[in-house]
């Protein structure tokens, strides 16, 4: 499994952090990685909706099915598969002095032959945290100045 993890923190308040990122189909917002994803259920988010994505990788774009899998006050966890791939993405958002500090973990599992290419693939996977989390960062401050 490759994990990759990053932190930031932000001006915008926790509630209104966690509100903005768990909504998924804000993604593409603020992670150059993902530029695209497609809410396919109705209504605010919940345990259970789903969401087509795509990502960036190595020059190519996949397509993943995300759902939903984990829901609290400040944590949100989302499970995309596609043939090559599982992967979960979680994100917590906590109170840090005035504004929020946001930690997100995204744990990939290769798939089938694929999982013997893990150690080469993983400073591919590693040097997708930095973009994303600087457009995390960006888009949060951005948001607080509303």
């Amino acid at each position: 499994m490759i994990t990759v993890h990053g932190t930031v923190q932000s001006t915008l308040d926790p509630a209104r952090a966690f509100t903005y990122l768990s909504a998924f189909e804000h993604t593409p917002e603020w992670d150059p990685g993902t530029p695209v994803v497609d809410k396919l259920s109705e209504g605010p988010v919940a345990v259970g909706h789903r969401y087509h994505a795509e990502a960036e990788f190595r020059g190519k774009r996949q397509a993943l099915t995300y759902e939903v899998i984990e829901l609290t006050a400040n944590r949100i966890t989302l499970r995309g598969e596609n043939k090559s791939v599982i992967s979960v993405d979680t994100i917590d958002v906590s109170p840090a002095g005035t504004g929020s500090k946001v930690d997100y973990t995204a744990e990939f599992q290769l798939k089938g032959m694929l999982k013997f290419a893990e150690p080469f693939v993983r400073p591919a996977f590693n040097s997708l945290a930095g973009p994303a989390m600087d457009g995390m960062k960006k888009t949060l401050d951005a948001q607080a100045s509303l």
